[in-house]
Protein backbone atom coordinates (compact mmCIF):
# COMPACT_ATOMS: atom_id res chain seq x y z
CA UNK A 1 0.00 0.00 0.00
CA UNK A 2 1.47 3.51 -1.08
CA UNK A 3 0.84 6.83 0.51
CA UNK A 4 0.69 9.60 -1.82
CA UNK A 5 1.28 12.99 0.29
CA UNK A 6 -0.02 15.19 -2.42
CA UNK A 7 -3.78 13.17 -2.09
CA UNK A 8 -3.01 12.88 1.67
CA UNK A 9 -2.53 16.99 2.06
CA UNK A 10 -5.37 17.83 -0.67
CA UNK A 11 -5.80 21.37 -1.62
CA UNK A 12 -4.46 22.59 1.76
CA UNK A 13 -0.75 23.38 0.50
CA UNK A 14 -2.30 25.45 -2.17
CA UNK A 15 -4.65 27.24 -0.57
CA UNK A 16 -1.70 28.37 2.04
CA UNK A 17 0.46 29.13 -0.82
CA UNK A 18 -2.23 31.44 -2.10
CA UNK A 19 -3.24 33.23 0.81
CA UNK A 20 0.89 34.22 1.41
CA UNK A 21 0.80 35.48 -2.40
CA UNK A 22 -2.44 37.59 -1.95
CA UNK A 23 -0.40 39.10 1.30
CA UNK A 24 2.05 40.03 -0.88
CA UNK A 25 0.06 41.62 -3.31
CA UNK A 26 -2.21 43.51 -0.58
CA UNK A 27 0.94 44.50 1.16
CA UNK A 28 2.31 46.16 -2.12
CA UNK A 29 -0.99 47.86 -2.34
CA UNK A 30 -0.68 49.12 1.92
CA UNK A 31 2.99 50.52 0.60
CA UNK A 32 1.46 51.98 -2.90
CA UNK A 33 -1.45 53.89 -1.62
CA UNK A 34 0.01 57.19 -1.93
CA UNK A 35 2.34 56.39 -5.13
CA UNK A 36 0.67 58.51 -8.30
CA UNK A 37 -1.28 56.35 -10.76
CA UNK A 38 -0.85 53.04 -8.85
CA UNK A 39 -3.45 50.71 -9.45
CA UNK A 40 -4.33 48.21 -6.92
CA UNK A 41 -4.29 44.75 -7.64
CA UNK A 42 -5.34 41.18 -6.14
CA UNK A 43 -6.46 37.55 -6.45
CA UNK A 44 -9.31 35.92 -6.96
CA UNK A 45 -8.53 33.18 -3.71
CA UNK A 46 -12.08 31.20 -4.91
CA UNK A 47 -11.37 30.96 -8.67
CA UNK A 48 -8.14 30.73 -8.47
CA UNK A 49 -8.22 27.85 -5.56
CA UNK A 50 -11.36 26.37 -7.76
CA UNK A 51 -8.96 25.89 -10.68
CA UNK A 52 -6.57 24.14 -8.71
CA UNK A 53 -8.62 21.63 -7.32
CA UNK A 54 -9.86 21.12 -10.79
CA UNK A 55 -7.00 20.70 -11.83
CA UNK A 56 -7.02 16.72 -12.40
CA UNK A 57 -10.01 16.97 -14.49
CA UNK A 58 -8.26 19.23 -17.36
CA UNK A 59 -5.53 18.42 -19.86
CA UNK A 60 -2.14 18.95 -18.77
CA UNK A 61 0.32 20.69 -20.69
CA UNK A 62 3.50 19.48 -21.69
CA UNK A 63 6.68 20.61 -22.99
CA UNK A 64 8.04 19.87 -26.69
CA UNK A 65 11.50 21.27 -26.11
CA UNK A 66 13.77 21.20 -22.94
CA UNK A 67 14.10 25.33 -23.81
CA UNK A 68 10.17 25.97 -23.04
CA UNK A 69 9.11 26.79 -19.88
CA UNK A 70 7.62 24.52 -17.19
CA UNK A 71 3.48 25.13 -17.60
CA UNK A 72 3.64 23.65 -13.27
CA UNK A 73 6.29 25.90 -12.48
CA UNK A 74 4.38 28.39 -10.92
CA UNK A 75 1.31 26.49 -10.90
CA UNK A 76 -2.19 28.54 -10.38
CA UNK A 77 -0.29 31.37 -8.53
CA UNK A 78 1.20 32.91 -11.58
CA UNK A 79 1.20 36.78 -12.60
CA UNK A 80 -1.84 36.45 -14.58
CA UNK A 81 -4.11 35.96 -12.00
CA UNK A 82 -3.67 39.21 -10.67
CA UNK A 83 -7.13 41.60 -11.04
CA UNK A 84 -6.79 44.82 -10.90
CA UNK A 85 -9.33 46.57 -8.17
CA UNK A 86 -11.84 48.74 -9.06
CA UNK A 87 -12.22 52.00 -7.12
CA UNK A 88 -14.72 53.17 -5.02
CA UNK A 89 -13.92 56.06 -5.47
CA UNK A 90 -11.14 57.36 -7.82
CA UNK A 91 -8.28 59.53 -6.34
CA UNK A 92 -6.97 62.87 -8.74
CA UNK A 93 -3.83 61.62 -9.01
CA UNK A 94 -4.70 58.32 -10.61
CA UNK A 95 -4.26 55.98 -7.75
CA UNK A 96 -7.09 52.95 -6.84
CA UNK A 97 -5.87 52.05 -3.44
CA UNK A 98 -8.21 52.60 -0.22
CA UNK A 99 -5.92 51.95 2.25
CA UNK A 100 -8.87 51.39 4.72
CA UNK A 101 -10.16 48.31 2.04
CA UNK A 102 -6.41 46.62 1.70
CA UNK A 103 -5.86 46.84 5.53
CA UNK A 104 -9.35 45.03 6.13
CA UNK A 105 -8.47 42.67 3.43
CA UNK A 106 -4.75 42.53 4.90
CA UNK A 107 -6.48 41.30 8.04
CA UNK A 108 -8.98 39.34 6.59
CA UNK A 109 -6.34 36.92 4.82
CA UNK A 110 -3.89 36.86 7.88
CA UNK A 111 -6.51 34.82 9.83
CA UNK A 112 -7.45 32.73 6.69
CA UNK A 113 -3.81 31.95 6.26
CA UNK A 114 -3.55 31.29 10.11
CA UNK A 115 -6.27 28.99 9.30
CA UNK A 116 -5.01 27.49 6.52
CA UNK A 117 -1.77 26.83 8.12
CA UNK A 118 -3.75 25.22 10.95
CA UNK A 119 -5.74 22.72 9.03
CA UNK A 120 -2.45 21.71 7.26
CA UNK A 121 -0.29 21.26 10.51
CA UNK A 122 -3.38 19.49 11.93
CA UNK A 123 -3.22 16.78 8.89
CA UNK A 124 0.52 16.45 8.93
CA UNK A 125 0.05 15.86 12.36
CA UNK A 126 -2.64 12.95 11.61
CA UNK A 127 -0.28 11.46 8.73
CA UNK A 128 2.54 11.23 11.38
CA UNK A 129 -0.04 9.74 14.44
CA UNK A 130 -0.88 7.28 11.84
CA UNK A 131 2.44 6.12 10.72
CA UNK A 132 3.59 5.84 14.46
CA UNK A 133 0.15 3.71 14.57
CA UNK A 134 -1.04 6.04 17.15
CA UNK A 135 -4.35 6.35 16.13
Amino acid sequence: MSLSLDKAMGILPEAVNLRARRMEVLASNIANADTPNYKARDIDFRSVLQAASNGGDQLRMARSHAGHMDPSANGQLGQSELLYRTPSQPSLDGNTVDPQLERAAFAENAVQYQSSLEFLNRRVSGIRDALRGER
